[in-house]
C-alpha cells in the first residue's frame, strides 16, 4: 500500500517525510510531484513503509497532525486513474 500526505508545506523535504514516517517503520520510499513548469513541489507526496502493519497506524496517527504549520491529510492512495479514458468519457 502507499501513502498519500496531502497539503504539506511547499518547504517541505524527503528528509523532513522521512523524519515523520520513521517512528512508523523503514521508510522504503518517497514521492514527491513537482510542478512540470515551475518545478516547485506541488504539495503533497506519496510513502511506502517496508512493512505494511505498520502503514494502518501510521495514517490514523498522523492524519491531521500539524507540521511546518500545516495540518497533514494522510490516507490510503487511491489507483491512479488513466487520464486518456477519463477524457474520452467526458466527451460521450
Amino acid at each position: 500500500m502507499t501513502i498519500f500526505v496531502g497539503n504539506l508545506s511547499y518547504r517541505a523535504t524527503e528528509d523532513d517525510l522521512r523524519d515523520v514516517f520513521q517512528d512508523y517503520g523503514e521508510v522504503k520510499r518517497i514521492v514527491m510531484p513537482t510542478d512540470r513548469e515551475t518545478g516547485r513541489m506541488r504539495g503533497f507526496a506519496f510513502v511506502d513503509l517496508s512493512d505494511e502493519t505498520n502503514e494502518d497506524t501510521a495514517i490514523s496517527s498522523l492524519d491531521g497532525k500539524e507540521h511546518m504549520g500545516r495540518s497533514m491529510r494522510v490516507n490510503k492512495a487511491k489507483p491512479r486513474e488513466d487520464r486518456r479514458q477519463a477524457s474520452k468519457k467526458s466527451f460521450i
